[in-house]
C-alpha cells in the first residue's frame, strides 16, 4: 500500500507523519485491495480561529475512492476523527464483501418429487420471446391443456392469460 503525506501551509514533523503512518496502518486489517492513501493536512485560520483540516483518500482495486475530509482544532484530533470515520466506512464494505452470498445462476431441474412433499418448482422458459396479439395467445391458450399463458404483448409487456374454472380467461 502506498502512502504520502501532504501538508499545506503546514510544516509536517516527523511525530505528526509517524502517528498518520500508524493510524493508516490499522486499515489493514479489514484486508481490503487498498492501493493507495492520501493524506493532506492544511491549516486554515477563520476569523482569527485556528485550525486544521485533515483528508484521506483512500484508492481500492476495483471500487471507487472514498475520500474523508475533518476539521478540528488540534491536528491530532482531527486526524483521530478521520481514522474513525475511514474505519467505519471501511468495515461496513468489509462486512458487505464477507456476508455477500453467491447466487447460483444454474436452477436445479429435479424431476423427482421427494418424501411428504406435494408442492414442487419446476424452472421453465418461455417458449417464444416475440410479441404476440392477445387473441392469438387467447387462441393458443384455448388450444392447449394449460392453465396459464405467459407472452409479451405488441405493448413489449410481460402478460400472463390464464383459464378461469367457468371457462372464460383472464389477464394481466
Amino acid at each position: 500500500m502506498n502512502t504520502s503525506i501532504v501538508g499545506k501551509q503546514f510544516d509536517l514533523t516527523e511525530p505528526i507523519k509517524a502517528y498518520i503512518d500508524g493510524a493508516v496502518e490499522s486499515l489493514k486489517k479489514y484486508n481490503l485491495d487498498v492501493i493507495s492513501v492520501r493524506t493532506v493536512i492544511s491549516a486554515d485560520e477563520k476569523n482569527g480561529k485556528k485550525g486544521f483540516s485533515v483528508e484521506f483518500a483512500i484508492n481500492m482495486a476495483h471500487k471507487n475512492t472514498v475520500v474523508i475530509q475533518q476539521k478540528d482544532k488540534d491536528v491530532y484530533a482531527a486526524i483521530d476523527l478521520a481514522i474513525e470515520r475511514a474505519k467505519k466506512v471501511l468495515r461496513r464494505h468489509h462486512d458487505k464483501v464477507m456476508n455477500h452470498k453467491i447466487v447460483e445462476e444454474d436452477i436445479p431441474t429435479s424431476t423427482e418429487n421427494h418424501e411428504g412433499s406435494d408442492d414442487e418448482i419446476v424452472p421453465m422458459r418461455l417458449d417464444s420471446y416475440k410479441p404476440i396479439e392477445i387473441e392469438e395467445a387467447m387462441n393458443e391458450l384455448k388450444g392447449s391443456d394449460k392453465q396459464f399463458l405467459v407472452f409479451h404483448d405488441m405493448e413489449d409487456k410481460f402478460r400472463i392469460m390464464y383459464k378461469k374454472s367457468d371457462g372464460r380467461f383472464g389477464l394481466y
